[in-house]
């Protein structure tokens, strides 16, 4: 119980020392946030590289990577941390360099529970242990909150969470917890939290659970669209003249022998162009390994018998429907059954809720696993109302992400790893930031950056310019920007909105790409799928924020896979044309795209343990049951097969009126062919109605389809009153 434990903590520090704490934090607070608004104001007059609408190709970046005689600063690993250490380089005047091996934000960055906040749990290390370090963490954690908030508002967003209370002791408990992170956040706070009765917490979350339910509490923090926010750093870091090249891998480190010393020092990276293969060396005064995960990767390229200093934990979260929870509150169980804590969160009109954390073995490609997602699921239910059935099937898509934790010796499990952040530099000058979280990153990239200035004597023309310094997409939106967008170009309004989301300003570079539907209403904007907001237009201006593959689209230009992964694969073809075109892609790139994106699909975003629900299921249907799915299939069977094929639904379709094109059909068919031999047998329809009455599968197209088409035949052809019973 963390908050329970938190404030038994609290309450043993006493409440004088604790005052005392946290009255000086206030103080401090107020000095810093006056030092803030100073290089607020100074970060204003710094000169951007490129003019304001101008964003430097991939070409253009490889070839400054090539051709550069020497950089100040080469940073390796395009996430958060490495995008930060970019953008805080480049703009203390230091000539910099990234390469990432894959695309910006594909690893851990892009999986995370996409929460800007301090973390509430740490609290409890900070005050039971009196740690603090921890304590320091989160003050640390509620500033960078604040900063993000509002350097890129239109991707970032207060959320209110709430807490349900089920027994008496939890209120004065749970409130001191809360009320200490308020009072933490000092002048940076939020939204003050508040309490809630009982009626009113139903009011505002209808679904939650009412037996025993006490009433409620509130309190905020912050949310984001991970890989969006990502993006922006690294689009913002190439404005500014930082090269940057996703798809480069860095397959050596260079060094050079000093001849004073006889001491080697790193001086570079030889690098892979991973679309093309070639290779090239970059050379740079000071190379910074921002990793992730695969931290003591990149240092045991430089030592080979090195010490590990990072522990990789993995998190797997699960996407739901939108009707799971309301639009605008999310909910937090501190107490689940094995300890951590559960975030049930609204993003992008679904529902994101985890996550879990065990150890794994480090891997580029984390798959989630069915235990996993069971957790999550069982501990859901025990905040939601018995009406709302939380179903195996319901789950849209579930993906595994990897924390690049910082390991601790005495430490028994990644629970108690710490999230501080370490930056490490090697005797040969390799310098390491590692550790930390999501919503530190700018200031673990700060101190990166200050420990290169210093180890490799780099001369900076300014402090670290990054406090308050506005984002990609932010200099000229506005909250009311979606309205210019509907009314300049036609554009729906749900379209619009999630274009100044997730482009700002950059949204009308967006919508002047965007093609005529035929249609009345709306004008302009083709989407991908009918059910998500993405448009076309999107993938033509997403090759010109570097995006290379059709996974970078899916997955991290546009969030699909993330929100629904059958949704992504019907949008994947029309991708993959859309970028073929423009790229000149082969046939063997566009058959090399497809499987890599089935793939991707089918591992990491959960299609497979979705597809294992069905092939794992047991027949156990009430004889009544097995009789009517029956008669359902032989409606289709109607010569007695035992199996059905396209073919056969075409011809029962057309009897009653319904056009379906073949190639949706036989993506119908797909979903339930088990055995995947084109066609679907009476065992496998008995499998999938048997699965979709157990709850492990919901949404198949071909039972919907076929039980809208037996309806239609019954009405067609109505029972006569001779065969029914007889009648009046």
């Amino acid at each position: 119980m963390a908050f329970q434990k938190i404030v038994g903590g609290a309450f043993l520090l006493g409440g004088s020392t604790l005052t005392t704490v946290l009255g000086l934090s206030q103080i401090i607070d107020y000095r810093a946030k006056k030092v803030r608004l100073s290089y607020v104001e100074a970060s204003d007059v710094l000169n951007r590289k490129y003019p304001e609408n101008e964003l430097p190709p991939r070409e253009t970046q490889l070839f400054t990577l090539q051709t550069t005689k020497e950089f100040d600063v080469l940073i390796v690993g395009g996430g958060a941390t490495g995008c930060g250490c970019a953008l805080d380089a480049v703009t203390r005047g230091l000539k910099t360099a990234l390469i990432e091996r894959e695309d910006f934000s594909s690893g851990t960055s892009s999986k995370s529970t996409k929460l800007i906040h301090g973390g509430v749990r740490y609290l409890q290390k900070a005050f039971i242990n009196l740690d603090y370090e921890q304590y320091k963490l989160v003050k640390e954690a509620l500033r960078e909150r604040a900063n993000m908030l509002q350097i890129a508002p239109h991707i970032a967003k207060e959320l209110p969470i709430m807490l349900p209370l089920y027994k008496w002791w939890q209120l004065p408990y749970f409130w001191a917890g809360i009320k200490i992170y308020d009072f933490m956040a000092g002048s940076l706070c939020l939204k003050h939290s508040y309490f809630l009765t009982k009626s009113r917490a139903v009011e505002l979350f209808p679904m939650l659970k009412k037996e025993k339910l006490i009433g409620a509490l509130v309190y905020y923090d912050g949310q984001h669209d991970d890989a969006r926010m990502n993006l922006a750093i690294a689009l913002t870091a190439a404005r500014y003249g930082a090269a940057m090249a996703n798809y480069v891998e860095a397959v050596k480190l260079l060094k050079s022998t000093d001849p004073e010393t006889n001491k080697q020092y790193i001086c570079g990276a030889e690098c892979k162009d991973v679309q093309t293969g070639e290779l090239f060396e970059v050379k740079a005064k000071c190379v910074i390994n921002a990793t992730g995960p695969f931290t003591d990767t990149l240092r045991q390229m430089d030592n080979i018998g090195v010490k590990k200093i990072c522990e990789p934990s993995a998190g797997v979260h699960v996407v739901l429907p939108g009707y799971y929870s309301p639009e605008a509150m999310g909910l937090l169980d501190p107490t689940t059954s094995d300890g951590r804590v559960i975030f049930f969160l609204p993003w992008e009109g679904m529902v994101i809720a985890g996550t879990t954390d065990r150890p794994t073995e480090l891997t580029a490609k984390p798959i989630p696993h069915e235990e996993e997602i069971n957790f999550i699921l069982n501990e859901i239910r025990n905040y939601l109302s018995p009406d709302v059935e939380v179903r195996r099937g319901d789950v849209l898509a579930a993906w595994s992400g990897i924390r690049p934790l910082v390991s601790d010796p005495n430490s028994k499990d990644t629970q108690s790893i710490s999230r501080n952040h370490v930056v490490t530099v090697t005797d040969s000058g390799l310098v390491t930031i590692a550790g930390g979280k999501w919503t530190t990153y700018r200031v673990m990239a700060e101190d990166a950056i200050d420990a290169a200035i210093k180890t490799c004597n780099l001369t900076a023309k300014h402090p670290c310019k990054t406090i308050g310094l506005l984002l990609d997409g932010t200099h000229d939106w506005s909250p009311t920007l979606h309205i210019r967008l509907v009314q300049y170009y036609g554009l729906s309004t749900e379209v619009a909105r999630h274009l100044a989301h997730a482009y700002g300003d950059r949204a009308f570079e967006v919508a002047k790409l965007a093609k005529v539907t035929g249609r009345k209403c709306p004008l302009v904007g083709k989407r991908l799928v009918a059910d998500f907001p993405y448009i076309e237009a999107e993938v033509i201006y997403a090759m010109k924020e570097y995006a290379c593959t059709a996974i970078d689209i899916l997955a991290r230009r546009t969030r699909l896979s993330y929100l629904n992964v059958q949704a992504a694969e019907d949008a994947l073809p029309r991708i993959v044309e859309i970028m073929a075109a423009e790229l000149n892609w082969s046939e063997k790139r566009i058959k090399d795209e497809l499987k890599a994106a089935q793939e991707f699909l089918y591992y990491e975003m959960g299609y497979k343990v979705r597809s294992d629900q069905l092939r794992n299921t047991e027949i156990n249907l009430s004889p009544s049951d097995v009789d009517r799915y029956k008669k359902r299939f032989q409606m289709f069977d109607d010569d007695n097969k035992g199996f059905i094929t396209i073919v056969d639904v075409q011809r029962v379709l057309e009897s009653i009126g319904y056009q379906v094109d073949e190639k949706t059909l036989h993506e119908m068919l797909t979903e339930v062919d088990i055995n995947k031999n084109g066609q679907v047998e009476l065992i496998e329809f008995l499998q999938l109605m048997s699965a979709i009455q157990k709850g492990s599968v919901s949404g198949s197209r071909l039972a919907i389809l076929m039980k809208t088409a037996e309806e239609n035949l019954c009405r067609q052809n109505p029972i006569p009153v001779s065969r029914s019973g007889g009648g009046l």
